[in-house]
């Protein structure tokens, strides 16, 4: 999401951060839906595992096309991988195995704590949970639109294409783990 978020607030300014986090929070309340009605006892270790390996190969391409578009990328906002910040937020969320393995072992443990006193205290988590995704996406995407003038283009060419390269990497990493399960 923070690559999403970087990429979409150069490009369509400070509100691409609240939109991306509404793309994963709107992600996040379904699975919260679905731990509530009971449906995270259906995760078995083969589910999570090609989720990982599915999941990691999305960040591989991922990373690949942005370093692609990396190489020619302006801080004015050019060409985006992202074409919806919204959409970003649920792309990201879902591809991203880890968002995955937490939501599954302890996101659903935390849910399942707050339903013993109530409905109303597991909600209240997800509720701090989101806020707390807004709070700090809010004040990336202000920081990188207000702030874009202050890095040469060159400079931020290559930060865009390290991070690319650092996030294909660890899709990578995780497909190469979890393949070793297999």
């Amino acid at each position: 999401m923070l690559f999403a978020t970087i990429e979409t607030s150069l490009k369509k300014g400070w509100t691409s951060g609240p939109l991306v986090v509404s793309g994963h929070a709107l992600v996040e309340v379904l699975l919260f839906i679905f731990i509530v009605a009971g449906f995270s006892t259906l995760a078995t270790q083969g589910a999570i595992l090609w989720l990982s390996i599915i999941g990691g190969a999305v960040l591989v391409v991922f990373g690949i096309l942005t370093i692609k578009e990396g190489k020619h990328a302006t801080l004015s906002g050019g060409s985006s991988v992202f074409k919806s910040p919204f959409a970003a937020g649920v792309i990201t969320s879902v591809s991203h195995p880890y968002f995955w393995l937490w939501w599954l072992t302890a996101g659903a443990g935390l849910v399942l704590m707050g339903l013993e006193p109530s409905l109303v205290a597991a909600v209240l988590f997800l509720v701090g949970h989101l806020l707390a995704d807004l709070g700090w996406y809010t004040f990336e995407s202000a920081g990188l639109s207000r702030g874009r003038g202050l890095m040469p283009e060159r400079t931020y060419q290559r930060v865009r294409v390290g991070g690319s390269g650092f996030l294909a990497g660890l899709g990578g990493g995780v497909m190469g783990s979890e393949v070793e399960l297999i």
